[in-house]
């Protein structure tokens, strides 16, 4: 028994869902997402409540059960409050700003680093050292931070880079003489 998939889902005020066969559609604040679920799950809509139940005990059943769960949580989470991952930047001349839809990255390079924005997400630059990406997709919104941390990972000598903002970076020691 899966005790994540046991869980109902519920729904906040201001957010509305409809299934439909195996895709499901919720609709809030944040904007709309969907998401189709396999055919070894079975998606019921309640009072202002989701549930999801395995059809059969097979291994895959049981696997998708808690996953697809989980996925329809994220997505009332995500038209409701939204997600949000923040970036910091360490280093000397490492910088960040926008203009426009485009991250505009020094790090470090002999040229500067144009990320161009997805549609779903924003990407804000408050301070030179500090990126905020938000958005209502969870998975959307992880891959993008992730693009941008792929640029310059975070070192572990000087702890130089682009990291979460909850990132513990182990420090080694440098070389003696």
């Amino acid at each position: 028994m899966s005790r994540i998939g046991k869980k109902p889902v519920d729904l906040p005020s201001g957010v509305t869902a409809s299934v439909s066969g195996q895709t499901i559609e919720v609709k809030g604040s944040k904007g709309t997402l969907s998401f189709t679920a396999t055919d070894d799950v079975t998606l019921t809509l309640g009072e202002n409540v989701i549930t999801v139940t395995p059809r059969g005990s097979s291994k895959r059943a049981r696997q998708q059960w808690g996953m697809s769960r989980t996925v329809i949580a994220n997505l009332v989470t995500g038209v409701s409050d939204g997600f949000k991952k923040e970036l910091e930047i360490n280093g000397v001349g490492y910088r960040a700003q926008m203009q426009g839809n485009t991250l505009k990255l020094s790090l470090g390079y002999s040229h500067e680093v144009n990320f161009e924005v997805p549609d779903g997400v924003t990407v804000t630059a408050p301070k030179q050292t500090e990126i905020i990406v938000e958005g209502a997709d969870a998975q959307l919104v992880g891959q993008v931070a992730a693009n941008i941390r792929e640029w310059r990972k975070p070192e572990p000598y000087k702890g130089k880079g682009i990291k979460y903002k909850d990132e513990y970076i182990f420090r080694k020691e440098g070389k003696k003489k």
